[in-house]
C-alpha cells in the first residue's frame, strides 16, 4: 500500500532524505524510528504530498503522490508532529468541519465522527474549546482529525507526543485494532512503543535507511544477535558514518 522508491530530498546543499527505499503492506504497523533531524518527519511528509521527493518516487496504493496527490490525500489520514488545531473552537465542532471538509456528509459524516471520537477517547473533552484541553488531549484530537474519514492508510508522526503513561496504553490498543485492512506506518522517539506495536521496524540516520526488517533479523545482520531492538538502534547509528551533504 505504501511503496518508496529511491526517495530522496535536499533543501539546497542539505540532503535530508538521502535515497531511501521501503514498504509498507495492507495488516502491518511499522515503526519509524531515528535520531533528531534523522529524516523522519521529512518522508511522511513527501508520503503525505506535502512536500515532494526531489528525486525518485513515492507511491500511495500504486497512484504517484506527485502526480496525483489529492487521489493520495483521500487515502491517508496523516497526524503530523505539529498538527494544527483550531484553539478556539470546541472539540466537536472541530471534528465536524474535518470531517465536512473530508468530504463526510450524513450518516457517513455522523459515523464517522463517533468512531473516532471513542477510538481517541474523546467524549469528556468534547465541549472544551481545544485550548483548554491537556497537551494529551490536543494529540489525540489530532488523531481523531487522521481517523475521522476511515483511511486505508495512516502515517503518525510522534503519536504519543504529550501522553501520560495510561494514554500510551490506550494509543498501542487502539493502534493494535486499526491494523486489520490498513497500512500503518509511524515515527517516534520512544523505543518501547516501537517493540510493543510494530511488525518491521524502518531505522534511519542522517537521511539513509539503516535497516528495514523484525528486530530478531537487524540484530543478526547487525551482528549482534539476540539484542533488542535498542541496543540494535544505538550500534547502527555509532557505526554509521554522516550522509553527504
Amino acid at each position: 500500500m505504501i511503496k518508496v522508491e529511491s526517495a530522496t530530498r535536499r533543501y539546497g546543499q542539505l540532503t535530508a532524505v538521502d535515497r531511501v527505499s521501503f514498504e509498507v503492506n495492507k495488516n502491518e504497523i511499522v515503526g519509524f524510528v531515528g535520531p533528531n533531524g534523522a529524516g523522519k518527519s521529512t518522508m511522511l511528509k513527501m508520503l503525505s504530498t506535502f512536500i515532494h521527493p526531489t528525486e525518485g518516487r513515492v507511491l500511495i496504493d500504486d497512484l504517484d503522490a506527485v502526480e496525483h496527490p489529492l487521489a493520495v490525500r483521500r487515502r491517508i489520514g496523516y497526524l503530523a508532529g505539529d498538527t494544527p488545531l483550531y484553539q478556539e473552537m470546541r472539540v466537536e465542532k472541530f471534528l465536524r468541519f474535518i470531517a465536512r471538509a473530508r468530504g463526510l456528509e450524513g450518516e457517513a459524516l455522523e459515523d464517522g465522527l463517533a468512531t473516532a471520537i471513542d477510538l481517541c477517547g474523546l467524549a469528556p473533552v468534547l465541549k472544551q474549546r481545544v485550548k483548554e484541553c491537556s497537551t494529551g488531549f490536543r494529540q489525540r484530537i489530532g488523531l481523531a482529525t487522521a481517523l475521522v474519514h476511515d483511511p486505508p492508510i495512516l502515517l503518525l508522526d510522534e503519536p504519543t507526543h504529550g501522553f501520560d503513561p495510561m494514554q500510551v496504553i490506550a494509543f498501542r490498543d487502539t493502534l493494535r485494532s486499526l491494523r486489520d485492512d490498513r497500512a500503518i506506518l509511524f515515527s517516534t522517539h520512544i523505543i518501547g512503543d516501537v517493540e510493543a506495536l510494530s511488525d518491521r521496524v524502518l531505522i534511519i540516520h542522517h537521511g539513509r535507511l539503516l535497516g528495514d526488517g523484525r528486530v530478531e533479523d537487524l540484530a543478526r545482520e547487525a551482528g549482534i544477535p539476540g539484542a533488542d531492538l535498542e541496543e540494535v538502534f544505538a550500534h547502527l547509528v555509532r557505526t554509521t558514518a554522516p550522509a553527504h551533504v
